[in-house]
């Protein structure tokens, strides 16, 4: 049945009001800690350079009738760290942004990405943010748990805090950190050996951490946030690395039934080592897909004058789902018609 049946929307709308109680007060949170709400354009020169991130590809026609390739973006990222740089120091937004090949359960095309940014603090900050937000989601429709298929988790208990490397020793038997080299560069083989089996041959040391990881995240944020943190350097193209460890890097994840709610990171600031790192994401996308998107120069540009900061990017329809109880994605989306 349509979602704009009346039967259907009346089955729906106290998911959809709860909604809006949860974006009210989170707003509430980041406006009463001095944050400036922003709104990034949507329609991008690059829409991102991650490898496995496929945008919305359209066409800008100029005045003069010139046609220019376009796209909608897949995160205000690359806009909100040139706000950054203009001399924006605490901004969020409640971002629209659209990802090709994505639908299910816990995807959709297009969905509402949470977004906000500290300058001069280290992701230690960020992080806190995010489990109170998580917190301020649940306590605003009355909840003390959030659920996703059949299992719960507790918001309000003392979060689990899990290195990545922990979690692949815990889950998987694996000692990560042994196929990372000290300068954080992967062995391919390493990995492909101690996970027992053999890849193929365009499949890379990132392609095997995935396949690793998808085995443990259904583990992580059972019963109580997990965060998971100290990602490798080869999982995190936009984060500094760590001062303790150079092998892994200030990036963050936080789960709840399983589900990644939230990405953050100590971002980086080195302006000619995130390109070499957007250049090999493209290169890799070319090689997967036959596509690559062009580079934000501007963005690079202004990531040279970027102060230290550090962000995240919460999905906040995943957020309302888990808070709300609700089965899957689209019923927390007021028009879901391409989900």
């Amino acid at each position: 049945m349509p979602w704009w049946e009346p039967e259907n929307h009346a089955d729906r709308r106290p998911l959809l009001l709860a909604r809006g109680r949860i974006k009210a007060a989170i707003r509430g949170f980041f406006e009463a800690r001095g944050f400036i709400e922003v709104e990034c354009g949507a329609l991008v020169t690059s829409p991102g350079n991650e490898t496995h991130l496929h945008a919305f590809t359209t066409s800008r026609i100029g005045a003069d009738g010139v046609r220019h390739t376009a796209y909608l973006h897949t995160s205000p990222e690359f806009a909100a760290k040139k706000l950054l740089a203009a001399g924006e120091e605490k901004i969020f937004e409640f971002a629209r942004v659209f990802r090709n090949r994505e639908g299910g359960r816990l995807h959709a095309p297009e969905f509402t990405m949470l977004e906000w940014y500290r300058v001069r603090e280290d992701y230690q900050a960020v992080i806190e943010d995010a489990l109170a937000l998580v917190r301020l989601a649940a306590d605003g429709v009355g909840e003390t748990q959030l659920r996703h298929q059949g299992r719960a988790c507790d918001p309000f208990a003392d979060a689990e805090w899990l290195s990545v490397t922990d979690a692949f020793g815990r889950h998987a038997g694996i000692d990560l950190l042994t196929t990372i080299r000290p300068d954080g560069t992967p062995d391919r083989d390493a990995l492909a050996r101690i996970c027992g089996f053999i890849p193929a041959a365009d499949e890379d040391w990132s392609d095997i951490f995935s396949k690793m990881l998808t085995t443990i995240e259904p583990r992580l944020g059972e019963g109580r946030l997990t965060v998971l943190h100290e990602y490798p350097r080869p999982e995190a193209a936009l984060a500094r690395p760590s001062p303790r460890d150079p092998r892994v890097a200030e990036r963050f994840e936080l789960y709840a039934c399983g589900v990644e709610l939230a990405n953050g990171f100590g971002e980086l600031t080195d302006a000619a080592e995130q390109r070499l790192r957007l250049e090999a994401e493209m290169a890799k996308k070319a090689r997967l897909y036959g596509d690559r998107y062009p580079l934000d120069e501007e963005f690079l540009a202004a990531l040279a004058q970027m102060p230290p900061a550090s962000g995240v990017a919460l999905g906040f329809d995943r957020l309302v789902m888990l808070a709300t109880g609700a089965p899957q994605i689209r019923d927390v989306l007021w028009t879901p018609s391409l989900s």
